[in-house]
Protein backbone atom coordinates (compact mmCIF):
# COMPACT_ATOMS: atom_id res chain seq x y z
CA UNK A 1 0.00 0.00 0.00
CA UNK A 2 2.55 2.44 0.73
CA UNK A 3 4.32 1.49 -2.38
CA UNK A 4 1.21 2.71 -4.34
CA UNK A 5 1.41 5.70 -2.67
CA UNK A 6 4.77 6.76 -2.82
CA UNK A 7 3.88 10.44 -4.53
CA UNK A 8 1.43 11.37 -1.69
CA UNK A 9 3.68 10.31 0.95
CA UNK A 10 6.14 12.85 -0.69
CA UNK A 11 3.80 15.22 -0.94
CA UNK A 12 1.32 15.22 2.05
CA UNK A 13 4.07 14.29 4.64
CA UNK A 14 6.18 17.48 4.77
CA UNK A 15 2.75 19.17 4.90
CA UNK A 16 1.56 17.26 8.03
CA UNK A 17 4.83 17.53 9.40
CA UNK A 18 4.41 21.69 9.06
CA UNK A 19 0.91 20.80 10.91
CA UNK A 20 3.00 19.31 13.58
CA UNK A 21 5.67 21.93 13.83
CA UNK A 22 2.40 24.75 13.59
CA UNK A 23 1.32 22.84 16.96
CA UNK A 24 4.63 23.30 19.04
CA UNK A 25 3.64 26.75 19.72
CA UNK A 26 5.07 29.83 20.58
CA UNK A 27 9.00 30.61 20.89
CA UNK A 28 8.84 28.56 24.69
CA UNK A 29 9.39 25.52 22.78
CA UNK A 30 11.53 26.42 19.69
CA UNK A 31 14.02 23.60 20.83
CA UNK A 32 10.92 21.28 19.79
CA UNK A 33 9.92 22.94 16.54
CA UNK A 34 13.76 22.75 15.47
CA UNK A 35 13.87 18.90 16.03
CA UNK A 36 10.06 18.47 14.97
CA UNK A 37 11.14 20.29 11.46
CA UNK A 38 14.08 18.16 11.73
CA UNK A 39 12.77 14.88 11.56
CA UNK A 40 10.18 15.72 9.10
CA UNK A 41 12.46 17.16 6.52
CA UNK A 42 14.80 13.40 6.98
CA UNK A 43 11.51 11.60 6.49
CA UNK A 44 10.26 13.50 3.56
CA UNK A 45 14.09 13.27 2.09
CA UNK A 46 13.40 9.55 2.85
CA UNK A 47 9.96 8.94 1.33
CA UNK A 48 11.21 10.62 -2.07
CA UNK A 49 14.82 7.98 -1.70
CA UNK A 50 12.72 5.05 -3.30
CA UNK A 51 11.23 7.02 -5.99
CA UNK A 52 15.01 7.07 -7.47
CA UNK A 53 15.66 3.39 -6.42
CA UNK A 54 12.11 2.01 -8.02
CA UNK A 55 12.58 4.05 -11.43
CA UNK A 56 12.78 2.52 -14.74
CA UNK A 57 15.22 4.43 -16.32
CA UNK A 58 14.57 2.85 -19.78
CA UNK A 59 10.56 3.70 -20.02
CA UNK A 60 9.21 6.82 -20.63
CA UNK A 61 5.58 7.05 -19.39
CA UNK A 62 4.54 7.97 -16.16
CA UNK A 63 5.55 6.29 -13.01
CA UNK A 64 4.43 5.77 -9.57
CA UNK A 65 0.79 6.83 -10.72
CA UNK A 66 -2.12 7.56 -8.71
CA UNK A 67 -5.23 8.41 -10.37
CA UNK A 68 -8.72 9.27 -8.07
CA UNK A 69 -11.88 11.59 -8.47
CA UNK A 70 -11.55 14.73 -7.01
CA UNK A 71 -13.89 17.20 -8.62
CA UNK A 72 -16.40 14.93 -11.02
CA UNK A 73 -18.71 17.54 -11.61
CA UNK A 74 -15.42 19.51 -14.17
CA UNK A 75 -13.42 16.21 -14.41
CA UNK A 76 -10.91 17.35 -12.33
CA UNK A 77 -8.74 14.44 -11.04
CA UNK A 78 -6.43 13.80 -7.95
CA UNK A 79 -3.79 12.62 -10.58
CA UNK A 80 -0.17 11.77 -10.18
CA UNK A 81 2.85 10.60 -11.69
CA UNK A 82 6.26 10.96 -12.41
CA UNK A 83 9.02 10.54 -15.25
CA UNK A 84 12.77 11.18 -15.41
CA UNK A 85 12.42 14.88 -15.35
CA UNK A 86 10.33 15.39 -12.48
CA UNK A 87 12.07 12.78 -10.58
CA UNK A 88 15.48 14.57 -10.19
CA UNK A 89 13.63 18.14 -9.07
CA UNK A 90 11.65 16.33 -6.76
CA UNK A 91 14.83 14.84 -5.03
CA UNK A 92 16.38 18.25 -5.20
CA UNK A 93 13.42 19.93 -3.24
CA UNK A 94 13.36 17.70 -0.10
CA UNK A 95 17.24 17.16 -0.40
CA UNK A 96 17.05 21.29 -0.17
CA UNK A 97 14.75 21.21 2.55
CA UNK A 98 16.89 19.31 5.04
CA UNK A 99 20.05 21.88 4.58
CA UNK A 100 17.30 24.84 4.63
CA UNK A 101 16.30 23.43 8.43
CA UNK A 102 20.11 22.69 9.39
CA UNK A 103 21.05 26.00 8.28
CA UNK A 104 17.90 28.02 10.43
CA UNK A 105 18.78 26.00 13.36
CA UNK A 106 20.85 28.89 15.73
CA UNK A 107 19.87 31.97 12.78
CA UNK A 108 16.05 31.95 13.50
CA UNK A 109 15.31 33.05 17.06
CA UNK A 110 11.84 34.57 16.81
CA UNK A 111 8.46 32.82 15.28
CA UNK A 112 10.58 29.28 14.75
CA UNK A 113 7.96 27.14 14.49
CA UNK A 114 6.12 29.22 11.63
CA UNK A 115 9.52 29.52 10.22
CA UNK A 116 10.21 26.05 9.85
CA UNK A 117 6.63 25.19 9.26
CA UNK A 118 6.21 27.53 6.31
CA UNK A 119 9.39 25.56 4.40
CA UNK A 120 7.79 22.19 5.27
CA UNK A 121 4.31 23.59 3.56
CA UNK A 122 6.46 24.56 0.42
CA UNK A 123 8.27 21.22 0.17
CA UNK A 124 5.27 19.59 -0.21
CA UNK A 125 3.74 22.37 -2.00
CA UNK A 126 6.44 21.91 -4.64
CA UNK A 127 6.74 18.34 -5.16
CA UNK A 128 2.93 18.89 -6.26
CA UNK A 129 3.73 20.53 -8.59
CA UNK A 130 6.46 18.01 -9.87
CA UNK A 131 4.10 15.39 -9.85
CA UNK A 132 0.46 16.46 -10.64
CA UNK A 133 -0.90 15.36 -13.95
CA UNK A 134 -4.27 16.94 -13.61
CA UNK A 135 -3.98 20.68 -14.79
CA UNK A 136 -6.45 22.10 -11.48
CA UNK A 137 -4.33 19.75 -9.26
CA UNK A 138 -1.04 21.87 -10.96
CA UNK A 139 -2.20 25.33 -10.54
CA UNK A 140 -3.68 24.76 -6.79
CA UNK A 141 0.05 23.45 -5.99
CA UNK A 142 1.62 26.28 -8.55
CA UNK A 143 -0.38 29.08 -6.46
CA UNK A 144 -0.20 27.57 -3.43
CA UNK A 145 2.76 27.74 -2.77
CA UNK A 146 3.69 31.72 -3.17
CA UNK A 147 1.92 31.77 0.03
CA UNK A 148 4.40 30.43 1.94
CA UNK A 149 7.38 32.47 0.33
CA UNK A 150 5.35 35.69 0.41
CA UNK A 151 5.17 35.04 4.03
CA UNK A 152 8.77 33.85 4.72
CA UNK A 153 9.95 37.29 2.66
CA UNK A 154 7.09 39.28 4.53
CA UNK A 155 7.64 38.24 8.35
CA UNK A 156 11.86 37.08 8.54
CA UNK A 157 13.22 39.35 5.46
CA UNK A 158 15.19 43.07 5.24
CA UNK A 159 14.32 46.59 5.56
CA UNK A 160 11.97 46.20 2.35
CA UNK A 161 10.32 43.18 2.80
CA UNK A 162 7.22 44.69 1.72
CA UNK A 163 8.22 46.15 -1.44
CA UNK A 164 9.95 42.44 -2.51
CA UNK A 165 7.07 40.52 -1.22
CA UNK A 166 4.35 42.25 -2.91
CA UNK A 167 6.45 42.75 -6.30
CA UNK A 168 7.15 39.01 -5.97
CA UNK A 169 3.85 38.17 -5.59
CA UNK A 170 2.12 40.40 -8.28
CA UNK A 171 4.64 39.45 -10.96
CA UNK A 172 4.09 35.78 -10.35
CA UNK A 173 -0.15 35.66 -9.64
CA UNK A 174 -0.41 38.07 -12.88
CA UNK A 175 1.07 35.24 -15.56
CA UNK A 176 -0.37 32.45 -13.44
CA UNK A 177 -3.85 33.81 -14.15
CA UNK A 178 -2.90 33.62 -18.38
CA UNK A 179 -1.68 30.48 -17.52
CA UNK A 180 -5.18 29.32 -16.09
CA UNK A 181 -7.05 30.99 -19.55
CA UNK A 182 -5.19 28.52 -21.59
CA UNK A 183 -5.87 25.62 -19.21
CA UNK A 184 -9.72 26.18 -19.25
CA UNK A 185 -9.52 26.69 -22.86
CA UNK A 186 -7.40 23.45 -23.34
CA UNK A 187 -10.17 21.54 -21.26
CA UNK A 188 -13.00 22.58 -23.53
CA UNK A 189 -10.92 21.04 -26.19
CA UNK A 190 -10.36 17.66 -24.25
CA UNK A 191 -13.18 17.48 -21.94
CA UNK A 192 -11.27 17.11 -18.89
CA UNK A 193 -7.92 18.60 -17.32
CA UNK A 194 -5.57 15.87 -17.88
CA UNK A 195 -2.28 16.97 -19.34
CA UNK A 196 -1.61 13.90 -21.35
CA UNK A 197 -4.64 14.34 -22.76
CA UNK A 198 -3.62 18.04 -23.73
CA UNK A 199 0.04 16.83 -25.26
CA UNK A 200 -2.32 14.59 -27.81
CA UNK A 201 -4.71 17.42 -28.19
CA UNK A 202 -4.68 18.73 -32.27
CA UNK A 203 -4.69 22.32 -32.29
CA UNK A 204 -4.15 24.99 -35.48
CA UNK A 205 -1.23 27.34 -35.25
CA UNK A 206 -3.31 30.09 -33.96
CA UNK A 207 -4.40 28.14 -31.66
CA UNK A 208 -0.97 26.92 -30.37
CA UNK A 209 0.79 30.54 -30.72
CA UNK A 210 -1.86 32.10 -28.47
CA UNK A 211 -1.54 29.37 -25.82
CA UNK A 212 2.35 29.33 -25.87
CA UNK A 213 2.38 33.32 -25.76
CA UNK A 214 -0.07 32.38 -22.07
CA UNK A 215 2.15 29.73 -21.07
CA UNK A 216 5.21 32.32 -21.49
CA UNK A 217 3.44 35.05 -19.49
CA UNK A 218 3.75 32.50 -16.46
CA UNK A 219 6.83 30.53 -16.93
CA UNK A 220 9.13 33.69 -18.42
CA UNK A 221 8.20 35.55 -14.91
CA UNK A 222 9.12 32.48 -12.80
CA UNK A 223 12.59 31.28 -14.32
CA UNK A 224 12.81 34.38 -14.69
CA UNK A 225 13.76 35.23 -18.38
CA UNK A 226 14.85 39.16 -19.29
CA UNK A 227 12.88 41.11 -19.18
CA UNK A 228 10.48 40.31 -16.08
CA UNK A 229 13.33 39.36 -14.40
CA UNK A 230 13.69 42.47 -11.81
CA UNK A 231 11.11 41.10 -9.53
CA UNK A 232 14.26 38.35 -8.28
CA UNK A 233 17.49 40.50 -7.21
CA UNK A 234 14.52 42.79 -4.81
CA UNK A 235 13.64 39.21 -3.50
CA UNK A 236 16.43 37.36 -2.74
CA UNK A 237 18.05 40.79 -1.57
CA UNK A 238 15.16 41.10 1.16
CA UNK A 239 14.78 37.15 2.15
CA UNK A 240 16.20 35.27 4.74
CA UNK A 241 19.00 32.77 3.88
CA UNK A 242 16.59 29.40 3.92
CA UNK A 243 14.26 31.63 1.48
CA UNK A 244 16.96 32.87 -0.70
CA UNK A 245 18.42 29.04 -1.09
CA UNK A 246 14.46 27.47 -1.95
CA UNK A 247 13.89 30.48 -4.31
CA UNK A 248 17.36 29.61 -6.33
CA UNK A 249 17.21 26.13 -5.93
CA UNK A 250 13.82 24.93 -6.65
CA UNK A 251 11.15 27.93 -7.24
CA UNK A 252 13.39 29.36 -10.24
CA UNK A 253 13.02 25.39 -11.42
CA UNK A 254 9.53 25.70 -11.90
CA UNK A 255 9.01 28.02 -15.02
CA UNK A 256 11.54 25.82 -16.58
CA UNK A 257 9.84 22.54 -15.96
CA UNK A 258 6.28 24.08 -17.09
CA UNK A 259 8.28 24.53 -20.72
CA UNK A 260 8.98 21.00 -20.73
CA UNK A 261 5.44 19.96 -19.20
CA UNK A 262 3.36 21.71 -20.93
CA UNK A 263 4.71 24.20 -24.02
CA UNK A 264 6.94 22.06 -26.03
CA UNK A 265 4.04 19.18 -25.92
CA UNK A 266 0.90 20.87 -26.41
CA UNK A 267 2.41 23.45 -28.85
CA UNK A 268 5.18 21.67 -30.70
CA UNK A 269 4.67 23.72 -33.81
CA UNK A 270 4.41 27.18 -31.90
CA UNK A 271 7.63 26.55 -30.39
CA UNK A 272 9.74 25.85 -33.45
CA UNK A 273 7.73 28.86 -34.85
CA UNK A 274 8.86 30.89 -31.29
CA UNK A 275 11.74 29.13 -30.97
CA UNK A 276 14.14 32.70 -32.25
CA UNK A 277 12.17 34.64 -29.89
CA UNK A 278 13.12 32.15 -27.17
CA UNK A 279 16.32 32.15 -27.95
CA UNK A 280 16.88 35.36 -28.22
CA UNK A 281 15.73 36.20 -24.89
CA UNK A 282 18.20 33.15 -23.46
CA UNK A 283 20.93 34.43 -24.69
CA UNK A 284 20.25 38.25 -23.84
CA UNK A 285 19.81 37.07 -19.98
CA UNK A 286 23.14 35.44 -20.62
CA UNK A 287 25.16 38.04 -21.68
CA UNK A 288 23.68 40.87 -20.67
CA UNK A 289 22.75 40.53 -16.73
CA UNK A 290 26.35 38.79 -16.67
CA UNK A 291 27.32 42.02 -17.21
CA UNK A 292 24.79 43.32 -14.38
CA UNK A 293 26.23 40.78 -12.17
CA UNK A 294 29.26 42.27 -12.62
CA UNK A 295 28.82 45.71 -10.99
CA UNK A 296 26.69 44.64 -8.44
CA UNK A 297 28.36 45.83 -4.42
CA UNK A 298 25.75 43.06 -2.66
CA UNK A 299 26.40 39.53 -2.79
CA UNK A 300 23.16 38.45 -2.51
CA UNK A 301 22.12 40.61 -5.63
CA UNK A 302 25.05 39.41 -7.77
CA UNK A 303 24.37 35.35 -7.22
CA UNK A 304 20.83 36.66 -7.98
CA UNK A 305 21.49 38.07 -11.04
CA UNK A 306 23.88 35.05 -11.59
CA UNK A 307 20.98 33.08 -11.19
CA UNK A 308 19.32 34.71 -13.96
CA UNK A 309 22.03 34.26 -16.28
CA UNK A 310 22.41 30.47 -15.54
CA UNK A 311 18.69 29.72 -16.11
CA UNK A 312 19.35 31.77 -19.40
CA UNK A 313 21.62 28.03 -20.54
CA UNK A 314 18.53 25.89 -19.33
CA UNK A 315 15.72 28.11 -21.79
CA UNK A 316 18.69 27.79 -24.24
CA UNK A 317 19.07 24.27 -23.94
CA UNK A 318 15.14 23.84 -24.33
CA UNK A 319 14.71 25.57 -27.44
CA UNK A 320 17.57 24.23 -29.59
CA UNK A 321 15.56 21.09 -29.78
CA UNK A 322 18.08 18.17 -29.67
CA UNK A 323 19.26 15.79 -26.74
CA UNK A 324 22.22 17.41 -25.94
CA UNK A 325 20.59 20.67 -25.41
CA UNK A 326 17.38 19.39 -23.42
CA UNK A 327 19.86 16.94 -21.21
CA UNK A 328 22.15 20.03 -20.58
CA UNK A 329 19.29 22.28 -19.58
CA UNK A 330 18.06 19.67 -17.06
CA UNK A 331 21.19 19.29 -15.83
CA UNK A 332 22.12 22.79 -15.20
CA UNK A 333 18.86 22.95 -13.54
CA UNK A 334 19.79 20.56 -10.46
CA UNK A 335 23.50 21.89 -10.95
CA UNK A 336 21.96 25.40 -10.35
CA UNK A 337 19.81 24.43 -7.30
CA UNK A 338 22.84 22.80 -5.78
CA UNK A 339 25.56 26.11 -6.42
CA UNK A 340 23.00 28.79 -6.31
CA UNK A 341 21.70 27.14 -2.92
CA UNK A 342 25.58 26.61 -1.61
CA UNK A 343 26.44 30.44 -2.51
CA UNK A 344 23.34 31.38 -0.93
CA UNK A 345 24.54 29.60 2.78
CA UNK A 346 28.12 31.01 2.11
CA UNK A 347 26.16 34.43 2.07
CA UNK A 348 24.68 33.73 4.85
CA UNK A 349 27.49 32.02 6.99
CA UNK A 350 28.99 35.64 6.42
CA UNK A 351 25.88 37.67 7.31
CA UNK A 352 25.25 36.13 10.22
CA UNK A 353 28.76 37.16 11.72
CA UNK A 354 28.90 40.58 10.52
CA UNK A 355 25.57 41.32 9.55
CA UNK A 356 26.56 43.21 6.02
CA UNK A 357 25.87 41.85 2.33
CA UNK A 358 27.95 44.17 0.97
CA UNK A 359 31.12 43.78 -0.64
CA UNK A 360 33.14 46.55 0.79
CA UNK A 361 32.71 45.67 3.90
CA UNK A 362 34.75 42.63 3.83
CA UNK A 363 38.43 41.29 2.64
CA UNK A 364 40.84 38.54 4.04
CA UNK A 365 38.37 36.67 5.47
CA UNK A 366 40.17 33.57 4.23
CA UNK A 367 42.59 34.16 7.12
CA UNK A 368 40.09 33.99 10.31
CA UNK A 369 37.68 31.40 8.24
CA UNK A 370 40.08 28.96 5.93
CA UNK A 371 37.35 26.31 6.16
CA UNK A 372 34.97 28.12 5.06
CA UNK A 373 36.78 30.07 2.47
CA UNK A 374 37.79 26.27 0.88
CA UNK A 375 34.43 25.18 0.27
CA UNK A 376 33.22 29.04 -0.99
CA UNK A 377 36.45 28.44 -3.38
CA UNK A 378 34.50 25.06 -4.61
CA UNK A 379 31.07 26.98 -5.13
CA UNK A 380 32.87 29.30 -6.92
CA UNK A 381 34.16 27.67 -8.86
CA UNK A 382 31.27 25.30 -10.32
CA UNK A 383 29.27 28.29 -10.16
CA UNK A 384 32.17 29.65 -13.19
CA UNK A 385 31.57 26.53 -14.69
CA UNK A 386 35.02 24.58 -14.02
CA UNK A 387 35.28 21.04 -15.32
CA UNK A 388 35.06 18.15 -13.00
CA UNK A 389 31.78 20.58 -10.84
CA UNK A 390 28.95 20.15 -11.43
CA UNK A 391 28.15 23.83 -13.38
CA UNK A 392 30.58 22.43 -16.23
CA UNK A 393 28.76 19.34 -17.29
CA UNK A 394 25.06 21.39 -17.95
CA UNK A 395 26.38 23.99 -19.56
CA UNK A 396 28.96 21.94 -22.01
CA UNK A 397 26.36 19.89 -22.96
CA UNK A 398 23.68 23.22 -23.87
CA UNK A 399 26.80 24.63 -25.83
CA UNK A 400 27.27 21.45 -27.86
CA UNK A 401 23.64 21.05 -28.35
CA UNK A 402 23.28 24.79 -29.47
CA UNK A 403 26.62 24.40 -31.62
CA UNK A 404 24.70 21.55 -33.66
CA UNK A 405 22.00 24.39 -34.36
CA UNK A 406 24.09 27.27 -34.81
CA UNK A 407 27.73 28.44 -34.46
CA UNK A 408 26.97 31.65 -33.06
CA UNK A 409 24.39 30.20 -30.47
CA UNK A 410 27.24 28.30 -29.07
CA UNK A 411 29.63 31.20 -29.17
CA UNK A 412 27.18 34.03 -27.59
CA UNK A 413 26.64 31.54 -24.78
CA UNK A 414 30.10 30.17 -24.33
CA UNK A 415 30.42 33.62 -23.25
CA UNK A 416 28.77 33.25 -19.92
CA UNK A 417 31.88 31.41 -19.08
CA UNK A 418 34.24 34.36 -19.17
CA UNK A 419 31.40 36.48 -17.23
CA UNK A 420 30.31 34.03 -14.88
CA UNK A 421 34.12 33.58 -13.85
CA UNK A 422 34.53 37.25 -13.63
CA UNK A 423 31.81 38.19 -11.83
CA UNK A 424 32.12 35.10 -9.56
CA UNK A 425 36.24 34.99 -8.87
CA UNK A 426 35.75 38.97 -8.44
CA UNK A 427 33.57 38.74 -5.76
CA UNK A 428 35.48 35.54 -4.12
CA UNK A 429 38.89 37.40 -4.38
CA UNK A 430 37.65 41.12 -2.45
CA UNK A 431 35.97 38.93 0.07
CA UNK A 432 37.68 36.34 0.97
CA UNK A 433 41.45 37.45 0.13
CA UNK A 434 43.18 40.82 0.40
CA UNK A 435 44.76 42.62 3.77
CA UNK A 436 42.20 42.48 7.12
CA UNK A 437 41.18 45.99 7.60
CA UNK A 438 38.32 45.64 9.21
CA UNK A 439 38.41 44.87 12.76
CA UNK A 440 35.24 42.88 12.43
CA UNK A 441 36.52 40.57 9.85
CA UNK A 442 40.21 39.83 11.86
CA UNK A 443 37.57 38.88 14.82
CA UNK A 444 35.41 36.15 12.19
CA UNK A 445 35.47 32.18 13.89
CA UNK A 446 35.72 29.84 11.02
CA UNK A 447 32.48 27.19 10.22
CA UNK A 448 30.70 25.91 12.84
CA UNK A 449 30.06 22.25 12.86
CA UNK A 450 26.17 22.50 11.85
CA UNK A 451 27.48 24.85 8.72
CA UNK A 452 29.80 22.31 8.13
CA UNK A 453 27.16 19.72 7.77
CA UNK A 454 25.38 21.93 5.39
CA UNK A 455 28.39 22.56 2.99
CA UNK A 456 29.89 19.04 2.92
CA UNK A 457 26.49 18.06 1.98
CA UNK A 458 26.51 20.59 -1.46
CA UNK A 459 30.00 20.36 -1.82
CA UNK A 460 29.67 16.23 -2.57
CA UNK A 461 26.77 16.84 -4.40
CA UNK A 462 28.24 19.29 -6.61
CA UNK A 463 31.35 17.11 -7.22
CA UNK A 464 29.56 13.70 -7.73
CA UNK A 465 27.43 15.37 -10.42
CA UNK A 466 30.43 17.14 -12.02
CA UNK A 467 32.90 13.62 -11.71
CA UNK A 468 29.86 10.94 -12.27
CA UNK A 469 26.90 12.60 -14.11
CA UNK A 470 26.24 9.70 -15.73
CA UNK A 471 23.42 8.57 -13.17
CA UNK A 472 21.57 11.91 -13.29
CA UNK A 473 21.69 11.34 -16.82
CA UNK A 474 20.19 7.75 -17.16
CA UNK A 475 17.10 8.96 -15.05
CA UNK A 476 16.38 11.43 -17.89
CA UNK A 477 17.02 10.40 -21.04
CA UNK A 478 14.39 8.02 -22.45
CA UNK A 479 11.79 11.22 -21.00
CA UNK A 480 14.08 13.43 -22.84
CA UNK A 481 14.06 11.36 -26.19
CA UNK A 482 10.16 11.07 -25.76
CA UNK A 483 9.58 14.72 -25.29
CA UNK A 484 11.51 15.40 -28.09
CA UNK A 485 9.86 13.25 -30.18
CA UNK A 486 6.36 15.08 -29.00
CA UNK A 487 7.96 18.46 -30.05
CA UNK A 488 9.07 17.27 -33.75
CA UNK A 489 5.59 16.00 -33.90
CA UNK A 490 3.23 18.78 -36.06
CA UNK A 491 -0.29 18.96 -34.22
CA UNK A 492 -1.87 20.51 -37.72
Amino acid sequence: MIGAHLLSIAVWLPIVGGVAVLATGGDNNAVLARRLALVFALLSFAATIPLYVYFDKNAYPMQFVENYPWVDAFHIRYYLGIDGISLLLILLTSFSTVLVVISAWQVIEKRVAQYLAAFLFMEGLMIGVFCALDAILFYVFWEAMLVPMFIIIGLWGGPNRVYATIKFFLYTFIGSVLMLVALIYLYFRTGNFDILAFHAQPLNLTEQVLIFLAFLAAFAVKVPMWPVHTWLPDAHVEAPTGGSVILAAIMLKMGAYGFVRFSLPITPDASHELAGLMIALSLIAIIYIGLVALVQEDMKKLIAYSSVAHMGFVTLGFFVFNAQGVEGGLIQMISHGFVSGALFLCVGVLYDRLHSRQIADYGGVAKPMPVFAAFMMLFAMANSGLPGTSGFVGEFLVILGAFRESFWYALAAGTTLVFGAAYTLWMYKRVLFGEVRNRDVASLTDASPREIVFLTALALAVLAMGLWPKPFLDVMHASVEHLLAQASQSKL
